[in-house]
């Protein structure tokens, strides 16, 4: 079983984001911030992963969405509003034991620093593998949505995922970036 934690700041569509990808509604949304309170599981299913791709491990594997609370405030330098100081340590030791993590920015906010702190965190420390996404990208403009991603390939050192959940730009390569992460969890 391969878990796979949706982390980002509040309101930045990670329940959107589970939704789209199990291709049913479990995790509610709302326009308004601190929606999920804690931790949503959900068995996405079986993944096969394509024979082009290195697997040392065979060719299936089950993956386990993990939709968390928002960690932070997009807009400050805050924790997220609905996390008591012991809920924000369950959910950093949820984030912590995921095999592979999506890491959501909002295109209309950018990078927050508390989240850039806890990629670093994740990537270098815990050695977790992170898919980085730019969600909501239809409603910035196009020149914005590249500085973002330039910032972005500086600040975390990776190429992010132009996403749009309402046009579904970028949910296909998405999808790719989850077979290839998946090939290399930890098992």
């Amino acid at each position: 079983m391969i878990k796979v934690a949706i982390i980002g700041a509040e309101n930045v569509g990670k329940s959107t984001l589970m939704n789209a990808l199990l291709g049913r509604k479990i995790s509610e949304t709302m326009p308004v911030p601190g929606t999920t309170k804690g931790v949503i599981r959900r068995a996405f299913g079986k993944v096969k992963i394509p024979k082009s791709m290195k697997n040392p491990f065979g060719g299936v594997d089950e993956l386990v969405l993990i939709d968390t609370a928002g960690l932070y405030d997009p807009q400050h330098e805050l924790r997220g509003k609905v996390l008591s100081e012991e809920k924000f340590k369950e959910l950093l030791s949820e984030i912590i034991s995921a095999d592979v993590v999506i890491h959501m920015i909002d295109a209309q906010y950018g990078l927050h620093r508390g989240m850039e702190k806890l990629h670093h965190l994740l990537k270098f420390r815990y050695e977790r593998p992170i898919i980085v996404v730019v969600n909501k990208i239809d409603l910035v403009p196009r020149e914005q949505v590249e500085e973002l991603g330039k910032l972005i390939k500086k600040r975390l050192e990776q190429k992010p995922i132009m996403l749009s959940l309402v046009t579904y730009e970028g949910f296909n390569e998405l999808l790719e970036a989850l077979a290839y992460y998946a090939q290399y969890a930890r098992k």
